[in-house]
Formats: structure tokens, C-alpha cells, sequence
């Protein structure tokens, strides 16, 4: 089932795309949903510091 969530481009070494794997396997998550998680726990904490974004439509 094709999922309608944005899709973005992310150009990394591939020593570090496959630790990430690895990380991602060890954590049975995709490596997708482990960069996602990882994404989220950082605007978690930028907003924590800076207080909380505001986005307009």
C-alpha cells in the first residue's frame, strides 16, 4: 500500500548508512522509522530548549 507521507532525499556515507542499519536491525526497526524516531527525538529536544514550533499551513 503506497504511503502518502512526504518522501525526502538523505545522502550519507555508506559506512554510516550501514551502522544505522545495523542500529535499526538491533532495534527490529526499519531504517526509515530508526531516522524517523532519531528525527523526532531531536525537534523534541530543540523544542524543550526553544520552546515549541509554530508551524503555518
Amino acid at each position: 500500500m503506497p504511503s502518502n507521507l512526504p518522501q525526502f532525499t538523505l545522502r550519507i556515507s555508506l559506512i554510516l548508512l550501514k551502522k544505522l542499519r545495523y542500529i535499526a536491525e538491533y532495534n527490529a526497526r526499519s531504517a526509515n522509522r530508526e531516522v524517523e524516531l532519531l528525527i523526532q527525538k531531536h525537534v523534541r529536544s530543540f523544542e524543550k530548549e526553544h520552546g515549541e514550533i509554530h508551524l503555518k499551513d
